[in-house]
């Protein structure tokens, strides 16, 4: 009798009210976002700021792109975590204690608009997930590239990674 009352208890429930998946959590996506939008506007730097942070010891050029995207050139001394691979684990492999200065970039702060830096929709550049993803991981000590560049200017330090030979085993 007690297993039918929670049947129909529960099938009167509106779904809404039913958590679908209690290992996500949207409105607390929401919240974080919202919490992340003026923290991340006062840390947006310019490309001569980037690149004087850059320069400094310690700190952590991260490319969320995906691996190929960043094999086929990347910002140099930049460290490849793509963003589907973020999880606590991975980013203290990567970046290390969670106060190291860490700079990000993404496809859309060049403005090649090709291989491998194609234009995204500008609501969904992958620096805004980035930064939010960083942030919900208590990574605080990020900048973000706010400008446009060209990989091809020279101050820019793009490089690619050269198909080599397989090292020999003799």
């Amino acid at each position: 009798m007690l297993r039918s009352c929670i049947v129909l208890l529960l099938a009167a429930t509106p779904l809404a009210a039913q958590p679908l998946n209690p290992q996500i959590d949207y409105p607390g996506f929401q919240r974080l976002a919202a919490e992340v939008q003026p923290y991340r506007q006062a840390r947006l730097v310019d490309w001569a700021s980037f690149s004087a942070m850059a320069a400094r010891p310690g700190t952590l050029i991260l490319d969320a792109r995906s691996e190929s995207a960043f094999a086929q050139g990347h910002i140099r001394g930049a460290v490849n975590l793509p963003l589907t691979d973020f999880t606590a684990q991975s980013l203290t492999r990567a970046i290390g204690p969670a106060d190291r200065p860490i700079l990000i970039y993404c496809n859309n702060n060049f403005r090649n608009n090709r291989a491998p830096v194609m234009l995204k929709s500008i609501q969904l550049a992958l620096n805004i997930q980035t930064f939010i993803n960083l942030y919900g991981y208590g990574y605080r000590n990020v900048r973000e590239l706010a400008a446009v560049v060209d990989f091809n200017d020279p101050a820019v330090h793009w490089v690619t990674n050269e198909a080599r030979p397989p090292a020999s085993r003799g």
